[in-house]
């Protein structure tokens, strides 16, 4: 298993959808030999770390069953980890698939649910030594927007991941396994976003690095009334500004422009 060197550099994740309906349509590879390219082609963009997800998690999403999603994303994983070192994420919540994925040679698992299914992912993540990032999140995708009710954000999400930290930790992982999402888009307004954007040195007190996942996501539109397709510009620009604030890691559609966003904000960060 590859290590991941965090406090230098802004790492960047290539997203990888292995399915028909992610919100991004740019984003989605359906036949595993499109979906291997694209992850050759993404660490030769200065990619750090290829995110594989083969469940949508948009708002308003379904389940799928667990055998579709194993179909998906472990073929990609295995053929992925036989050309490459680069550090592979699984984007799954259920304990099957992520340890088939990390037995496939992956090396994080992604759980959006922050460990709150309370299914026993912990203990794969124990079990295997990877990292696992702790996503916030309130419901699940197919309701999660009815649950953005909140009195102070950033508190609110902050003493949430607590609970999920909490839970690793006790579960035996290591602290320096652990990586923290906000959750941008997961059970937040566009205003909440914002918030957590501005407020991101808070989560960043916790001790541990920090994911920020924000590229053209829906907030984006609210303020640009741009669509999906063309969100690139303000990407880069809350990206920039989520480096500014603390973000160790960006997930990402777009490799290239976030590599080289990337390398501003860390230039002027670090003068």
């Amino acid at each position: 298993m590859s290590n991941m060197i965090i406090g230098g550099k802004t790492l960047i994740m290539g997203v990888i959808n292995v399915t028909p309906d992610s919100f991004y349509e740019g984003s989605r590879v359906q036949e595993k030999d499109s979906a291997v390219e694209r992850g050759v082609f993404f660490e030769e963009s200065g990619a750090d770390i290829i995110d594989i997800g083969g469940i949508s998690t948009r708002p308003g999403s379904e389940e799928i069953d667990i055998e579709e999603e194993l179909k998906r994303v472990i073929p990609v994983i295995a053929e992925i980890r036989k050309r490459s070192k680069i550090l592979i994420s699984v984007d799954t919540f259920r304990p099957e698939v992520a340890r088939q994925a990390v037995s496939n040679g992956a090396d994080i698992i992604n759980d959006i649910s922050g460990l709150r299914f309370s299914n026993g992912l912990e203990y794969i993540a124990v079990k295997a030594g990877v990292y696992i990032i702790l996503m916030h999140i309130r419901g699940k995708p197919v309701d999660m927007q009815k649950r953005a009710v909140y009195n102070n954000v950033i508190r609110e999400v902050s003493s949430e991941l607590d609970v999920s930290i909490e839970k690793a930790l006790k579960a035996g992982i290591d602290r320096s396994k652990i990586i923290l999402d906000p959750g941008i888009g997961f059970a937040k307004s566009a205003e909440h976003n914002l918030i957590l954007i501005k407020y991101l040195p808070l989560i960043k007190k916790k001790g541990y690095p920090v994911l920020m996942g924000l590229s053209r996501k829906s907030f984006l539109g609210v303020y640009t009334d741009l669509e999906p397709e063309d969100r690139l510009i303000p990407t880069i620009a809350a990206n920039a500004i989520s480096i500014f604030q603390g973000a160790d890691i960006i997930r990402v559609h777009d490799v290239k422009e976030a590599k080289i966003t990337a390398q501003i904000a860390d230039a002027v960060r670090d003068c």
